[in-house]
């Protein structure tokens, strides 16, 4: 596991997080991050602004857990969800 939450984090998810093949779960809660990364469960609670819901969560083959609690989330989940 890695915790990165509230560490007042903002810019995109470092894409070298998908080279973390033993990663299996991130802590990214109460930061302003955006972007996908393979790990099979995410942490984005209390990320807003947010936005809209990514359709690219969905192509997170990998990920069995998702939290996006308490995000200004807008618009419809992603079929891809």
């Amino acid at each position: 596991d890695l915790e990165l939450s509230s560490n007042q984090l903002t810019s995109t998810i470092p894409s070298e997080f998908g080279n973390l093949m033993q990663l299996a779960t991130l802590y990214l809660g109460n930061n302003t991050l955006s972007g996908t990364i393979p790990i099979k469960s995410l942490y984005l609670d209390r990320n807003s602004p947010f936005g809209g819901t990514p359709s690219k969560l969905g192509q997170l083959s990998r990920l069995t857990e998702l939290s996006l609690f308490n995000n200004l989330l807008s618009g419809s989940i992603p079929s891809e969800l």
